[in-house]
């Protein structure tokens, strides 16, 4: 279990990281951002992240729905992803997506912050 908490916990890191890079270099316009793997290690990390999360669940027997603190990581998470699509994609404007960035780090920040206190309220 200690194994599967550190793929947990570095996939969450990793992903932040990958996350903010993006956002920097669209903000930059740099060709950094055009990159093939820039396309792709986000979402892969993303998958082992989303896996090792619900393994987690399962072997702690925390479940969303059921345990407060896990209900609002999933609704955070949510909400992580939707700012994302906007901030990276589906923003009309540059404004639009550096809105929708700040909002979705913030978001990233609770959900960290939710995880580390097991409460919706940390």
């Amino acid at each position: 279990m200690l194994i599967l908490k550190f793929v947990h916990v570095f996939t969450v890191i990793v992903s932040g990281v990958l996350f903010m890079l993006r956002g920097w270099w669209q903000w930059r316009s740099s060709p950094q951002g055009l990159r093939r793997w820039v396309r792709i290690v986000p979402h892969a990390n993303d998958t082992v992240l989303l896996a090792s999360a619900l393994l987690l669940a399962w072997r702690m027997r925390q479940y969303p729905f059921v345990n407060a603190w896990l209900t609002a990581k999933v609704v955070a998470l949510l909400c992580y992803i939707g700012l994302g699509m906007v901030a990276m994609r589906y923003g009309r404007t540059r404004a639009q997506r550096v809105l929708a960035w700040c909002a979705a780090m913030t978001v990233y920040v609770y959900i960290v912050g939710v995880a580390f206190s097991k409460s919706p309220t940390w």
